[in-house]
């Protein structure tokens, strides 16, 4: 399945996939795997790896919701804001490719 991101889209995955490659995650490899196919701007990624970025992002939503929750600098959560309504907009196109799938 093709999947389709605009420039701020792919950084924003391929920000959150570096900060996993090299972790001890059991999938730190597949999310290399994911993040060279994102870098290439190659997007026909399998349902498998279209689960496994949804499931990080997904993760990455909620890693950001605490920390907004946690921070009271305002111009801080403003940042945030704007990096979680980009973060909920990409989740929602790797699920629509899911679906689609």
């Amino acid at each position: 399945m093709q999947l389709h991101l605009d420039t701020k889209e792919l950084n924003l995955v391929a920000n959150v996939l570096m900060e996993r490659v090299g972790s001890d995650s059991d999938d730190s490899e597949s999310y290399s795997e994911i993040l060279n196919m994102v870098l290439a701007h190659d997007l026909r990624l399998d349902s498998g790896q279209l689960e496994l970025l949804a499931g990080l992002l997904a993760a990455e939503k909620r890693r950001l919701k605490e920390e907004m929750s946690r921070d009271s600098n305002a111009s801080r959560n403003t940042e945030l804001a704007a990096r979680l309504a980009l973060l909920q907009r990409t989740e929602e196109r790797v699920e629509e490719a899911c679906v689609m799938f």
